[in-house]
């Protein structure tokens, strides 16, 4: 049974990761967080023990260590981790800029450490089926792909008790960072990581009156001639979980359209329309666990590492650019 750390469980995703790696069949060891009293509380409700420095959650040496918190402060911790040779999962936003990012990708290559960073849309039914048509030579090059989500307003932010990440001096961004990022990454990989045009990139702030941006959009084209957009945004009229989600990619001879809670794929060759069985988004986190735990079972590299995460990031500062932020 693996053994899981939790560091910097005040990040609103702590509990999310704890869920996974139990339905994953790991065993969560300890948490932490640099508020000693967050910790304490979150161990008390979870059932774990907590440790009352990350040197001491290092010291018990779990097999991977989740990396959670304000990105001012991740990169020192990721940082700690890495140098300890400890296997991780570093939780975006992981650094206040691509710059202080480029560090900790530095770190991982020198030490070749297993780093998986959770972009778990990359989960989603979608892409397993993609690599099947690609493989049977069913899936045709691919048009374009739409990569959207809208989730509630800004302030659930605050009422999670993580106001920074509305503060672009702290979380490097609003929605494109945050959570357009997710859509960022699946154009780089349906590109097979190519460097990818921006066509177009705006953003807009108008309604919740905050730092950062509450929506933004991007068009991309790739070298192959497919065009990408992503769509992020804090403007789901709603405080409830969920929001606005599709991931849709059209190929010559296949269409895939996910909406979260269902998924179906449309095929020219033998006329057919097929149900996918669908991965809710909030349990993307679970399919992300258990694929992590895998590749690191097996030695192998992550699925998304910090390289894809890397590269996400730059192209995000690109946008930021071309939108003229």
């Amino acid at each position: 049974m693996a053994r899981v750390a939790l560091a910097g469980v005040g990040h609103w995703h702590a509990g999310m990761h704890l869920e996974a790696a139990r339905a994953a069949g790991a065993e969560v060891v300890a948490a932490w967080d640099p508020d000693l009293a967050v910790a304490a509380g979150f161990a008390a409700e979870h059932g774990v023990a907590h440790q009352p420095t990350l040197a001491a959650l290092i010291a018990i040496k779990p097999d991977l260590t989740v990396v959670m918190g304000r990105p001012d402060q991740v990169p020192d911790l990721a940082l700690a981790c890495i140098e300890a040779g400890l296997p991780i999962v570093l939780e975006k936003p992981a650094a206040v800029s691509t710059a202080a990012l480029e560090p900790l990708a530095g770190a991982v290559r020198r030490k070749n450490l297993f780093a998986a960073v959770p972009l778990p849309n990359r989960c989603g039914p979608i892409w397993a089926e993609i690599e099947a048509l690609r493989a049977a030579g069913r899936l045709g090059p691919i048009s374009h792909a739409q990569f959207r989500i809208v989730n509630g307003p800004p302030e659930r932010y605050r009422l999670d008790g993580v106001p920074w990440v509305l503060d672009p001096a702290i979380g490097g961004g609003g929605a494109l960072r945050n959570l357009g990022i997710h859509g960022i990454d699946a154009a780089l990989a349906l590109a097979g990581s190519a460097d990818l045009a921006i066509v177009s990139a705006a953003v807009d702030r108008r309604l919740h009156g905050e730092a950062v941006e509450e929506y933004a959009i991007v068009t991309l084209r790739a070298p192959d001639g497919m065009i990408a957009t992503v769509e992020a945004g804090y403007t789901y009229a709603s405080m409830a979980p969920g929001g606005d989600f599709e991931w849709r990619v059209s190929a010559r001879n296949a269409y895939l359209l996910d909406r979260g809670d269902s998924c179906r794929v449309a095929t020219l060759d033998d006329g057919r329309m097929r149900d996918l069985t669908p991965i809710p988004p909030a349990d993307r986190y679970k399919a992300f666990m258990a694929d992590t735990l895998d590749h690191l079972a097996r030695g192998a590299a992550p699925s998304v590492g910090i390289g894809d995460y890397l590269q996400a990031m730059r192209l995000i500062d690109r946008a930021y650019q071309e939108a003229a932020l």
